[in-house]
């Protein structure tokens, strides 16, 4: 990972101080400054209403910053999920899924109280959808996991620690058009579903897939071969 990172932050607003404390808790990764290394996905997060907004860019310093990242190393997407549901509102339908988020904090919550910048997914529309699917038996580990790997938001790299918004410095700002990116957004989780529902299974596929009930019958661990065998497809 580069020691200095270009990152955008989108906005309604210009943004020159980021500000720790600010912002909504219950956002992916909690309460933080939410950039990507894409000025077109910043822009497209700018305009989540018919108005122009902001991409902000801003120079990132991670020398001595730790960081987590969620796709790389010993972490999986099982890992991804267990901060999304430490910190977003599932809407759980079944005892499967109230029993699926016990164990998925319990067991692949990772550790992030010295955490300082968190790398990974944005769970953003469909994408959260299919998070909310699997943690309700309907959709399979490999499904999600699929719908991840084909997804088009790329990354978002989020401050966390105080430290962190000392690391940041702001360097300038393009408007967004909202006719442009507004829409472009919307197309983009569309395209997002339709990739998905497009992905055809066979019986084998089928009798192979891991379930959130199969990990909660067959108490599988982080290390589980079974698991490691379907997230290394």
């Amino acid at each position: 990972m580069n020691r200095k990172l270009t990152v955008y932050h989108g906005s309604q607003q210009i943004v020159e101080t980021p500000k720790f404390g600010v912002g909504k808790p219950y956002n992916d990764y909690g309460q933080g400054f939410y950039c990507t290394e894409s000025n077109e996905l910043a822009k497209e997060w700018a305009c989540p209403v018919k108005n122009d907004g902001y991409s902000n860019q801003y120079i990132l310093h991670t020398e001595d910053l730790d960081v987590m990242h969620l796709t790389r190393g010993h972490y999986n997407i099982l890992n991804w999920l267990a901060v999304l549901l430490a910190n977003r509102k599932f809407d759980i339908t079944s005892p499967i899924g109230r029993n699926a988020r016990q164990l998925i904090l319990s067991r692949f919550l990772p550790d992030m109280k010295n955490v300082d910048v968190m790398i990974g997914y944005r769970a953003d529309d469909s994408y959260f959808s299919f998070a909310e699917d699997f943690v309700n038996n309907t959709i399979s580990l490999r499904d999600l996991n699929l719908a991840m790997q084909l997804g088009t938001l790329g990354e978002q790299i989020v401050l966390l620690s105080e430290r962190s918004f000392g690391q940041i410095e702001f360097v300038g700002y393009e408007i967004a058009d909202y006719r442009k990116y507004y829409y472009q957004r919307a197309e983009r989780d569309q395209n997002a579903r339709a990739a998905y529902q497009s992905q055809k299974k066979d019986l084998r596929q089928l009798t192979q897939d891991i379930f959130v009930l199969d990990i909660i019958r067959e108490d599988m661990q982080h290390d589980d071969p079974r698991l490691q065998f379907v997230l290394s497809e």
